[in-house]
């Protein structure tokens, strides 16, 4: 556990010397650990270093994992992966925030789906910032319907914007990108919408997305190693 725990601080001390750099206060910053495809025991490992954020990407691994952990460590289960229709009541049942939400019929079924005992499933939309047809997420003029769509839902409580920019090596580069989640946040503030998460960043581009105003960023092979075993 001991090196799992040091991998664990050396990312917690990247992202609050990023923030410093940046004029920020590190505790705006938020980590999300990576764990598809760890096991359990590696969640269990990093849960008795202090970390409580999880981020799943397969549906039944999630659903998995949620209910193998007992609710008493009071792990935050984030669904960071593309949400299929068919596999919806399987996130609104364990997930507490799904990050990667592009269409209305997936909010529809979150929310119809999300058990009435649970408090609001927070959401964060996807935002496609490379502008690529290849890529997950909205455009920008499909946001602000989306985001209404989200609003109107009394299971769910929209809550910001994410994004997976096309990789680049150059910080400016990255920068720019995600000054583009950054700047349509901003706009939906605007617009009345009271949003405060910026999901964005991960292990090659997270001080750029801190600089930009990350809240939450995604690290997974830095804290657990590389993956334990394949998905199915």
């Amino acid at each position: 556990m001991s090196s799992l725990c040091e991998r664990l601080s050396a990312v917690q001390q990247r992202i609050q010397h990023a923030a410093i750099a940046c004029g920020r206060k590190p505790d705006e910053i938020h980590l999300l650990a990576v764990s598809k495809t760890q096991p359990v025991e590696a969640i269990a490992a990093a849960w008795a270093c202090g970390q409580r954020a999880f981020g799943e990407n397969y549906a039944q691994e999630l659903y998995a994992k949620a209910t193998a952990l007992t609710p008493e460590m009071g792990i935050e289960w984030h669904f960071i992966g593309p949400v299929q229709a068919n596999k919806t009541r399987l996130i609104a049942a364990v997930a507490d925030v799904v990050h990667a939400v592009e269409r209305e019929r997936i909010l529809q079924r979150l929310n119809d789906q999300r058990p009435d005992d649970k408090a609001p499933l927070q959401i964060c939309l996807q935002l496609n910032v490379s502008g690529e047809a290849s890529k997950s997420g909205v455009s920008p003029a499909e946001l602000l319907p989306l985001a209404q769509t989200c609003m109107a839902l009394p299971r769910l409580q929209l809550r910001g914007l994410m994004a997976i920019p096309a990789p680049s090596p150059d910080i400016q580069q990255q920068r720019q990108a995600f000054a583009q989640l950054r700047q349509a946040l901003e706009a939906l503030k605007a617009h009345g919408y009271p949003l405060d998460t910026l999901s964005m960043g991960m292990s090659d581009d997270l001080e750029a997305a801190i600089c930009e105003g990350a809240t939450w960023v995604r690290i997974g092979t830095a804290i657990f190693g590389q993956r334990s075993y394949p998905q199915a």
